[in-house]
């Protein structure tokens, strides 16, 4: 991170441009917290600056020139965002800012919160040298979360969400000015007059929290939940269930290898949506606008929760039975499911379907089949079902086994 910040710092003097460490990452640099989002702010062309500094990088890089931003991509999972300095006015609540050039300060002033208005000088005159026009250094260490100005809510209710995940992630507190400004704007129900897509994206943040539990106490008691759905609310079942949930994507992480991906925040949103219907959740998901692969992951959970947690229960299943029952669900909606389960039966059945189960192959194949005069069809199925389900009960125990299984049945006449 520092060798990145030393290339920056050179990349400004050869163009000769002041530019910034700016926001959040200095934010977390004064506090001590690890985070790998860099923010540069240029104080000119900003485009220019990333297509430079990216080629001494030797890294890729993409210009977002509607927004005189660009992202420079040293790794897959490490990224520099590359800005002008701008400044935003609001044409109307919740719209979209029009933005236009401005200086460092204008920049710092259309920002969130005070904690997030600080820069850090990255040319060598000067390297190191901390902006705070705004009082952000003592925000931070007397651990509040402050507006610039009481309009801010109206001008962006996404920062209703926003500011509630900083207070909850480091432990601050929203002071008495901004609280009741936070409170007039829910008043006046701002958040429905924003886009559902930047509502969505600022919940799939307080989602991706470590702790995202504390985040929607919080939300509950501020602003209510209905600006999801009418019916949606934080019960103490639900409470619960999002307490156990973060137990079980703890458990996920440690059991399973790293290759098997979790999306954690959907496995909270699960939790946060459980009891509604199918229709209802099919309106949230259409309402914000979620990928195709999530809608279909929340609608399958919805769908199939009862059936599945009780077919769980059942005191003689099979491993073939959990599997079939599980396999059709995402990982998110069987760690929900894992944490809504009262028995330890029920947790031990996904426990072993997640770690066993799921990842259980046969040796027979296609070519296997057709050596036995087996075409695709009705039968190649059975066939091959009827095998992979003996393996998991346990019925054959090698291949020559499950060979000899898929030999006997490809002989048997089909019905």
């Amino acid at each position: 991170m520092q060798r990145l910040l030393y290339e920056a710092r050179d990349t400004a003097d050869r163009l000769g441009v002041p530019v910034f460490l700016i926001g959040g990452s200095v934010r977390d640099l004064i506090m001590d917290v690890g985070n790998f989002d860099l923010d540069i702010a240029v104080e000119g062309d900003g485009i220019g600056f990333a297509k430079d500094y990216a080629r001494t990088l030797k890294a890729a890089w993409l210009a977002h020139k509607r927004f005189g931003t660009a992202t420079v991509t040293v790794k897959p999972h490490l990224k520099i965002d590359v800005a002008s300095t701008r400044r935003e006015t609001y044409p109307a609540a919740g719209a979209l800012p029009q933005v236009k050039a401005g200086s460092l300060i204008h920049d710092l002033a259309r920002r969130d919160f005070t904690i997030n208005t600080l820069a850090l000088r990255l040319n060598r005159k000067g390297f190191g040298e901390v902006v705070d026009k705004f009082n952000g250094r003592k925000d931070i260490a007397r651990k509040l979360i402050r507006i610039l100005h009481d309009r801010s809510f109206i001008d962006d209710p996404t920062r209703i969400l926003r500011g509630i995940r900083f207070e909850q992630r480091y432990g601050f507190h929203i002071e008495p000015r901004t609280l009741a400004c936070l409170k007039a704007a829910v008043r006046r129900d701002a958040l429905s007059s924003v886009g559902p897509q930047r509502v969505r994206d600022e919940l799939h943040l307080l989602c991706k929290e470590k702790h995202p539990l504390k985040s929607l106490k919080r939300l509950q008691v501020l602003a209510g939940l209905h600006f999801i759905h009418p019916r949606l609310s934080l019960s103490s079942a639900k409470q619960q269930l999002l307490a156990q949930a973060e137990r079980q994507v703890s458990w996920f992480e440690n059991q399973l290898p790293p290759h098997r991906q979790l999306d954690t925040w959907l496995v909270y949103f699960l939790a946060l949506l459980d009891g509604l219907s199918v229709n209802d959740v099919h309106a949230v998901c259409r309402r914000f606008v979620f990928r195709k692969g999530e809608e279909k992951r929340m609608l399958v959970y919805a769908a199939s929760r009862t059936r599945v947690l009780q077919a769980l229960q059942k005191k003689e299943i099979r491993p073939s039975e959990i599997y079939h029952l599980l396999e059709p669900l995402s990982f998110e909606a069987i760690i929900v499911l894992k944490a809504k389960a009262a028995g330890k039966g029920v947790q031990r059945h996904i426990e072993l379907f997640l770690t066993q189960y799921s990842g259980t192959r046969i040796s027979v194949s296609g070519d296997t089949l057709a050596g036995f005069g087996v075409r695709p069809g009705p039968q190649y199925q059975m066939v091959l079902r009827r095998v992979f389900d003996a393996k998991l009960n346990r019925q054959v125990h090698s291949k020559e086994e499950e060979v000899a299984l898929a030999r006997d049945l490809a002989r048997k006449p089909y019905d």
